[in-house]
């Protein structure tokens, strides 16, 4: 599916948007502090889905990278696009570090 008909109802996540490892003009969409390190596809689909966001993974390539294909998730909006990028980023890092003390 095309970007454009999630339009309203869902957002496209690509793992760049909160990689903290990448520049603002790789794509990532938050602050730094904000952001971790090398997110994995993975990792967003199982912090959508606790967040309650319906996740759907999609093989396409990165826009900024086209010649790289990759993945994507599309997760139901939940208030603007950036709140909904924070939401997941601290989910993933609660995930990350209840890992870390579970190894």
């Amino acid at each position: 599916m095309s970007s454009r008909d999630y339009i309203g109802e869902r957002i496209v996540i690509w793992p760049v948007y909160i990689d903290s490892t990448k520049s603002r003009s790789k794509g990532r969409k938050l602050p730094r502090e904000l952001c971790i390190p090398n997110p994995r596809i993975d990792e967003i689909v199982e912090a959508a889905k606790l967040l309650g966001l319906d996740p759907i993974v999609e093989e396409k390539s990165y826009p900024r990278e086209w010649w790289v294909y990759d993945k994507r998730v599309v997760v139901l909006k939940q208030g603007s696009k950036r709140e909904t990028l924070k939401l997941i980023a601290e989910k993933v890092k609660e995930l990350r570090s209840r890992k870390r003390k579970h190894t």
